[in-house]
């Protein structure tokens, strides 16, 4: 009996031991999920946030910054929402936006007899084009971060345009300078036509110069304040059902037979006026026809 009691003690004892490392080893694997899933997280909402060429406000470097991201969401029109939003609240708007449904297959079930299911396969994207102030990029950058579920790859560039900008306003300032003395030697020298007109033809020569200078001037700064910044944005595939009315045959729209046996009775008589039209438009052939008949007859009967 001792024995036996033992032998008891001895399994419950060996049940709890093992029933305490897998309690343990479940919390172990729980917690490393955890830590996955809270990585991955991090990763895809600080991974594509970049201080890259921030200014300092004393700094004569210009820089224009536009940022590639392609990354995948939960839901393509909600993030649109939320990402739209987000660049109007800092001072940024929308130049280019796509967002399209592309259908991978549809399958159509009949269910009943006025009822078909229809299945439909389909994939939500949408390209996005926003210009944001430049100081405002990094923070807009995060706020998108928000909206990933997975990112693929994320591209910020950034394009020192400071000597381009001194080249164009140096080249600016000779070419106002060129202008001055043409437009000073036409006042004073210039006393024949031909002079007169080949002076006039290098003056706006420079002045187109002079104002396409300005406008590539402008041009740079526009992309140096604001920086574009292209997402695109997909989800997973979207299965859709919907029940849908069922389309009939065309042997369901045909009349009943009573229906039917009125119709022939009615075709068969305007088909029987018209045969009947037919032989009286052909009376003179007929008339011809009979009359030769009793001649022919008469004719036989002398003979």
């Amino acid at each position: 009996m001792k024995t036996i009691a033992k032998l008891g003690l001895t399994t419950l004892v060996v049940t709890a031991v093992l029933f305490s490392c897998k309690k343990a080893d479940a919390t172990v694997e729980e917690k490393a999920d955890y830590a996955t899933t809270d990585s991955t997280a991090v990763l895809s909402s600080t991974a594509i946030s970049s201080s890259a060429a921030v200014e300092k406000k004393d700094s004569k470097q210009k820089f224009i910054r536009t940022a590639d991201i392609k990354f995948k969401v939960k839901n393509v029109v909600r993030s649109t929402y939320a990402i739209e939003n987000a660049t109007q609240k800092f001072g940024g708007f929308v130049t280019y936006t796509n967002l399209q449904s592309t259908i991978q297959n549809q399958i159509k079930t009949k269910i009943s007899q006025d009822s078909t299911l229809e299945t439909t396969k389909f994939t939500v994207e949408n390209n996005i084009t926003i210009r944001v102030p430049n100081t405002q990029l990094d923070t807009v950058i995060k706020t998108i971060a928000k909206q990933i579920d997975f990112l693929d790859f994320r591209v910020i560039k950034a394009d020192d345009v400071s000597l381009k900008l001194l080249s164009n306003q140096l080249s600016q300032k000779r070419s106002t300078n060129t202008e001055k003395r043409v437009e000073k030697a036409i006042d004073e020298k210039g006393k024949k036509i031909n002079d007169i007109m080949e002076a006039e033809s290098t003056l706006a020569n420079q002045k187109e110069a002079n104002d396409n200078r300005t406008i590539d001037n402008l041009s740079l700064q526009d992309q140096i304040n604001f920086s574009t910044i292209t997402l695109q944005l997909y989800q997973n595939e979207t299965i859709r059902h919907e029940t849908i009315a069922s389309e009939k045959d065309s042997a369901a729209y045909k009349p009943n037979l009573g229906i039917q046996i009125i119709d022939a009775l009615k075709s068969g008589w305007y088909i029987l006026q018209a045969i009947l039209i037919f032989f009286i438009n052909l009376w003179p052939f007929i008339l011809i026809s009979i009359g030769g008949f009793l001649l022919y007859k008469k004719y036989l009967k002398k003979q």
